[in-house]
């Protein structure tokens, strides 16, 4: 009667090297990760930070949304912009993308 039924013998205990490298591809992940994706978005948001503290009246800017104008009044949260004659709108400051070159609103 004992045809169907196997033996249950214990298992050795996994050694420990065998672990360790179990979790290298993990670290390794990790460590791509890290410097493809984490590092250069901290990298960008630093960059942007200094660009939005350093804003100062009469610096030629676009927007987030595309508007291109000239510094007019900067507050703690909000930047007005002149974006034609007499035309002045209010953004907030962490929308500015960029700081144009001077005279790029003359040549647009």
């Amino acid at each position: 009667m004992d045809f169907f039924i196997n033996n249950a013998y214990a298992q050795e205990a996994a050694g420990g090297a065998e672990s360790l490298t179990s979790l290298l591809p993990l670290v390794l992940i990790f460590v791509v990760f890290y410097f493809l994706l984490i590092r250069p978005q901290s990298k960008r948001q630093k960059e942007h930070k200094d660009l939005v503290a350093g804003l100062q009246t009469g610096d030629e800017v676009t927007t987030a949304g595309g508007l291109l104008g000239k510094v007019t009044d900067v507050k703690d949260n909000f930047v007005k912009i002149e974006i034609a004659s007499n035309v002045v709108v209010t953004v907030q400051k962490h929308t500015v993308s960029a700081v144009m070159p001077k005279g790029t609103i003359k040549a647009a």
